[in-house]
Parts: C-alpha cells; sequence; structure tokens
C-alpha cells in the first residue's frame, strides 16, 4: 500500500491540475479588494491572498506551471542526455572526450547557481525556467546513459549485430536504446523532484512567470512578507511543492527497486 500511495498522491494532484477549470470557483488572477488576506473559510477553502485573490485557485493553475515546465523541462534534458550518452558510449574517442568534459564542467558548477545564472540571462519567462534547467539537467543523465552503453555494447548479442555487418546507428537503435530506456526513465523519475523544486526556487526569485501568472514559486514570493500574519498565504503552495516532490522521489526509487533490478537480472541471464 505504501508503495502505491505516492501514485495515487500523484494522480489526483495531476487531475486537480489538468481540470483546474472545473474545479476552481474563482478566476486565479482576479483581484478582490473586498476580500483581502481572507482566512481559509467555505467560501475560500485554503483563503485569499495579499490582492484577494482566491489561494486554492491559484494553487490549481500555479501547478499547471510549476509542474508544466518541470516536466518539459526533463523530457528535454532526458532527450539531450541520451544521444550526449549514446554517441560518447558507443562512439568513445574524441567524441566521449568532448562530451564528458562539458559534462564535467556542468556538474562543477552547483545546478541551482547555475540555473540562475542561466535565467539572469533570458528574459523572465517560464520557457527561460525550461531551458535552464534542462541546460543543467543533461549532464547527470549523459553521464548515466554513458555508463549503461559502455556495459551492453560489450554483450555478446551486440557483437554478433556487429559481426553480421549492422551499423553503428542500427546498433544503438534496435540494441542499445532499449537496454538504456528503463535506467534513463527511473532516473528521470528520480531527477523529477528536483526539477520541481528548481522551478519553484527560480519563480521565487523573479525569475520565472511573471505575476499575475500563478505558479507555486512566485505565490510563496509574493506572499511571503505575511508568513507569520497570514501563513495560509505560503502554506498552501508551499505544501503543494513539498508533496509533489516527495512523491515523485518516492515513485523514482519504486521504480529503481522493480525495473533496474529487474533488467540487471535480465541481463544477467542473458549474458549467460
Amino acid at each position: 500500500m505504501f508503495t502505491k500511495l505516492p501514485i495515487i498522491v500523484l494522480s489526483v494532484l495531476v487531475a486537480a491540475v489538468i481540470f483546474a477549470p472545473h474545479i476552481a470557483r474563482y478566476d486565479p488572477i482576479a483581484i478582490n479588494l473586498d476580500e483581502i488576506k481572507s482566512a481559509p473559510s467555505p467560501g475560500h477553502l485554503f483563503g485569499t491572498d495579499c490582492k484577494g485573490r482566491d489561494v486554492l485557485a491559484r494553487v490549481l493553475y500555479g501547478g499547471r506551471q510549476s509542474l508544466g515546465v518541470s516536466f518539459a523541462a526533463a523530457l528535454v534534458s532526458l532527450g539531450i542526455g541520451f544521444i550526449a550518452g549514446l554517441i560518447s558510449g558507443y562512439y568513445g574517442g574524441m567524441a566521449d572526450t568532448f562530451i564528458m568534459a562539458v559534462v564535467d564542467l556542468t556538474l562543477a558548477f552547483p545546478s541551482l547557481l547555475l540555473a540562475i545564472g542561466i535565467s539572469v540571462i533570458l528574459p523572465p519567462t517560464k520557457f527561460t525556467v525550461m531551458a535552464a534547467i534542462a541546460l543543467v539537467g543533461w549532464a547527470s543523465f549523459a553521464r548515466l546513459i554513458r555508463g549503461q552503453v559502455l556495459k551492453v555494447k560489450e554483450m555478446a548479442y551486440v557483437e554478433a549485430a556487429r559481426s553480421l555487418g549492422a551499423g553503428g546507428l542500427r546498433i544503438i537503435a534496435v540494441h542499445i536504446l532499449p537496454q538504456c530506456l528503463s535506467l534513463g526513465i527511473v532516473m528521470l523519475g528520480i531527477k523529477f523532484s528536483g526539477y520541481i523544486l528548481t522551478e519553484a526556487s527560480l519563480s521565487f526569485l523573479g525569475l520565472g512567470p511573471q505575476p499575475p501568472t500563478p505558479s507555486w514559486g512566485n505565490m510563496i514570493g509574493e506572499n511571503r512578507a505575511y508568513i507569520l500574519s497570514e501563513p495560509w498565504m505560503v502554506l498552501f503552495p508551499g505544501l503543494a511543492i513539498a508533496i509533489s516532490a516527495m512523491c515523485f522521489n518516492l515513485f523514482g526509487d519504486f521504480m529503481q527497486d522493480k525495473y533496474v533490478n529487474y533488467d540487471n537480472s535480465d541481463n544477467s541471464r542473458r549474458r549467460t
């Protein structure tokens, strides 16, 4: 049951974000001066913020920004990492040296500081946040995939395909890539929680979607002055960040235990 709980919570959270227009009773950006800083009540379950906007509506619509940007950045970084890792691991030589040098250089910087540096250069939009996260996150995927490729390309069935005249691209696409997919997807699940936190941090600093567009990070940043007097303004977006990051992390651990161990045992049987 414990392993299913994160999946259930994530399913509910994602469904609520997708169907936000049908759940939220209020416009997330409409200012209501008559209900400024209203405490949670039956009319406003999560209360209102410093401009009278419904916090529940902003959390739901903000999830579209936070989860959407994080998911898009994760896919882009996974794609770049796969391409770089496959080329580096299979062809080796100068390509491997160059790609791994770029990977080492990228990983040498603290990821959040590097993402902030990239975001400062570009205009503050959700696409800037997506690009910053992707450009920071691809390196760890590339290193992981490269290690898997180095192991898989020495297996007997790959050697057999090579001896039968299969080209490099065909070997990569047909024989090596499928053996790396599960590892990449598991890594994606583990790192996705970090992407959510990075997106929230950049939005908190004002480098992401600009107000009045809600995202979990800029909701906390916009209302941080009221954290002691009206804590619900930052409590609920903070809980959304914490719950989603924790559930994705648990889901990634579950995927790792189930599929990576399965793949390793399957490869062991294949080698024997």
